[in-house]
């Protein structure tokens, strides 16, 4: 890697906005580092390099501070010029019916790890007072989830974390940006177990006209972009209606079985 180029850490990216995302910053003449929780990662990082970008691929379970440790590791004490939190994941069905143990991977994967890898490399872009931050937050997080509980959870605090470390670092030359995608073309609802809701069946976004969105506000230092016309109605709908009202409607997307024939 090129101590000239730039330099992103993108989590989550194997697959969907996360790998569009890097797709997006290897076209900009960013050095990457890679990351996600599956091999995956190894063929990401041969399309990224076949098209010339400098990849390193690093496959971490960012539910764990071990894996978050492992990424602060393969970053060597390089400058980030911009950390891109991506890593994410979702879980479908009533919370009661849900096994705690996939329920709380969601909880450390979306919240603990992403907070704990953006406070270790966010320090030293403090300290440098240079650096870009991006945090995949949702819409989700704008409408209490029924039947997705934890995961519009998660996203909900992603999204108040960003606005509020946006303000922290208000007076210093490191910006935070928070995209607020909606349902998106990706592996997500495969992996959550959704494919027999309403949302699962959907047309959905294209994930790489997410990412343009997403990379674009990051490198202008806006503070939030929800990506897609549809989304950004729905998101200021959410900040009107009841709770009790937004859940209902949710409901009617995610629960099991609602799936249109």
């Amino acid at each position: 890697m090129s101590a000239t180029r730039p330099f992103a850490v993108v989590t989550g990216a194997s697959t969907g906005i996360g790998l569009e995302l890097a797709k997006r910053c290897a076209r900009e003449g960013f050095d990457l580092l890679i990351v996600a929780d599956e091999p995956a990662i190894e063929d990401a990082a041969a399309l990224l390099r076949g098209g010339g970008a400098s990849v390193e691929a690093l496959n971490a379970d960012l539910a764990t501070t071990e894996g978050v440790d492992a990424v602060y590791r393969a970053v060597n004490g390089r400058p980030v010029d911009a950390l891109l939190a991506n890593a994410g994941r979702g879980l479908g069905r009533a919370f009661l019916d849900q096994d705690f143990a996939n329920a709380k991977r969601v909880i450390d994967t979306n919240i603990t790890g992403t907070v704990y890898l953006i406070q270790k490399v966010g320090t030293d872009m403090r300290r440098r007072n240079a650096g870009r931050i991006l945090i995949t937050g949702s819409i989700a997080g704008f409408i209490p989830g029924s039947f997705q509980a934890v995961y519009n959870g998660t996203k909900a605090f992603l999204n108040s974390f960003a606005f509020a470390l946006r303000e922290e670092l208000r007076d210093t030359e490191v910006t935070v940006t928070c995209l607020m995608p909606g349902a998106t073309d990706t592996e997500f609802f495969r992996r959550a177990d959704m494919l027999d809701t309403d949302v699962g069946t959907t047309e959905k976004d294209d994930p790489a006209k997410v990412a343009a969105d997403g990379f674009e506000a990051m490198m202008s230092g806006t503070g939030d972009v929800v990506s897609g016309i549809k989304n950004k109605v729905e998101s200021a709908a959410a900040n009107v209606l009841p709770a009790e009202l937004l859940a209902g409607q949710h409901r009617k997307m995610a629960e099991p079985g609602s799936a249109k024939s």
